[in-house]
C-alpha cells in the first residue's frame, strides 16, 4: 500500500518537472520573440550585446547608456536613443553583463559595478568610441560612478538618473536574496521565478512607475521578459545582493570625480530614496547639477524623455566648455 508520504513525494516531483518544463520551454519562446537586436562584441572573453544609433544632422559626441536592475538596453534605448540621435549623439546602448544578450562575467567580482564598466567601456571602444557621455539608470549609477572614477579619459560626461550610488538602512527584497542563494536559488530560478514572475509583472512594472502610469506597451518595447530567464535573473539577483557592498567602497571616492555630471531623479521616487542617493551624489561631487522632477517615481525617462534629453546635451556642452577653457 502506497503511504501518504510517498503519494506526496510524487506530487511534488511531479510539479517541479512540471514547472521545470514551463520554464525551459518558455524561456526558448522568449528568447525567439526578442533575438539579439544589436552588434554582439567580444571583450575579455565576454560578449556584449550593443544597440546602436548612428548620430543624424550635425554630430556632437557618444552616449553611452547602461540600464539598471530588472530590464535590458532597450529600457533606456526605446525612449531616449531618438531625441539623442537626432540632437547629434551616436548612441550605445548596452545590456549589462549577465542581462539581456550579453554573456555574465566569470569570477568573483561578476556583480562589480567597476568590473561591469571596465567591460562595457571595451565594447564601446570596440565599436569605435573613444570618449562618451555616460547616462547610467537606478543600479547602473554605481557602474557609471565607477566607470567616472577608473577611466575618466573615456569619460566625457556623466548623467545619473535616480542612481543608486550611497549606502543605505535596510536591506534587500527576500526575492534577491533566495534568487542569489547558492542552495536553494537554483531551484528557485529553475521553479518559481519565471511562472511568478510572469503573473505578477503588470503590478511589478507599476509600483516601479508609481506615481506614474507606465506606457502600456512598456512590457513589450523594453523587451522586459527576459529577465524572467533563469540565468539572467541570477545575475540580477547577485547584482542586487552586491550592490550595497559596491557602493559602501565606492562612495569615499566621489570627491575624485572631476567630469560633469547631471542627476535626475524623482521626488516621489519610492524604489530608489532621491534623499539617500541623488542629493547625497549632488553633494559629495564637486560641481555636480541636481534636477529633481515634481510628481515623478523611480523612471523620469520614460515620464520625461524630452527633458533627460535635453540635460544630456547640457552636459555635454559643459564638457565642451570645460575641454576649451583647459586648452
Amino acid at each position: 500500500m502506497v503511504s501518504g508520504l510517498t503519494v506526496a513525494l510524487l506530487v511534488l516531483l511531479g510539479a517541479s518537472a512540471a514547472l521545470f518544463a514551463f520554464t525551459l520551454i518558455e524561456t526558448r519562446r522568449i528568447e525567439a520573440r526578442y533575438p539579439p537586436a544589436g552588434a554582439l562584441v567580444t571583450v575579455d572573453g565576454a560578449t556584449i550585446h550593443v544597440l546602436d544609433a548612428q548620430a543624424k544632422g550635425e554630430e556632437r559626441d557618444a552616449v553611452l547608456m547602461i540600464h539598471g536592475a530588472s530590464g535590458n538596453a532597450a529600457d533606456l534605448h526605446v525612449v531616449l536613443a531618438g531625441p539623442l540621435s537626432e540632437a547629434g549623439f551616436r548612441v550605445l546602448s548596452a545590456d549589462r553583463p549577465g542581462h539581456g544578450w550579453s554573456a555574465r562575467l566569470k569570477g568573483a567580482d561578476a556583480a562589480s559595478p567597476s568590473a561591469q564598466a571596465r567591460v562595457l567601456r571595451g565594447a564601446a571602444e570596440a565599436l569605435g568610441v573613444r570618449r562618451a557621455t555616460i547616462v547610467a539608470h537606478s543600479l547602473a549609477g554605481a557602474t557609471g560612478l565607477a566607470m567616472a572614477l577608473d577611466a575618466p579619459d573615456f569619460v566625457r560626461a556623466l548623467v545619473l538618473i535616480a542612481p543608486v550610488s550611497h549606502r543605505w538602512p535596510g536591506g534587500i527584497s527576500w526575492y534577491y536574496k533566495v534568487g542569489a542563494n547558492r542552495l536553494v536559488g537554483p531551484a528557485f530560478r529553475w521553479l518559481v521565478a519565471l511562472p511568478a514572475g510572469l503573473a505578477a509583472m503588470r503590478t511589478g512594472v507599476a509600483s516601479v512607475f508609481a506615481p506614474n502610469a507606465p506606457p502600456p506597451d512598456f512590457i513589450e518595447r523594453t523587451r522586459l521578459n527576459l529577465l524572467l530567464r533563469p540565468p539572467h535573473f541570477l545575475a540580477n539577483c547577485e547584482d542586487v545582493a552586491h550592490a550595497k557592498a559596491a557602493v559602501t567602497a565606492l562612495e569615499p571616492r566621489y570627491g575624485n570625480i572631476r567630469t560633469p555630471v547631471e542627476i535626475v531623479a524623482g521626488d516621489a521616487d519610492a524604489i530608489v530614496s532621491t534623499e539617500l542617493h541623488s542629493r547625497a551624489c549632488a553633494r559629495d561631487i564637486s560641481g555636480a547639477r541636481l534636477t529633481v522632477l515634481a510628481g515623478v517615481g523611480h523612471s523620469p525617462h520614460h515620464v520625461a524623455p524630452g527633458r533627460i534629453a535635453e540635460i544630456v546635451v547640457e552636459v555635454e556642452r559643459r564638457a565642451r566648455e570645460r575641454e576649451a577653457e583647459a586648452v
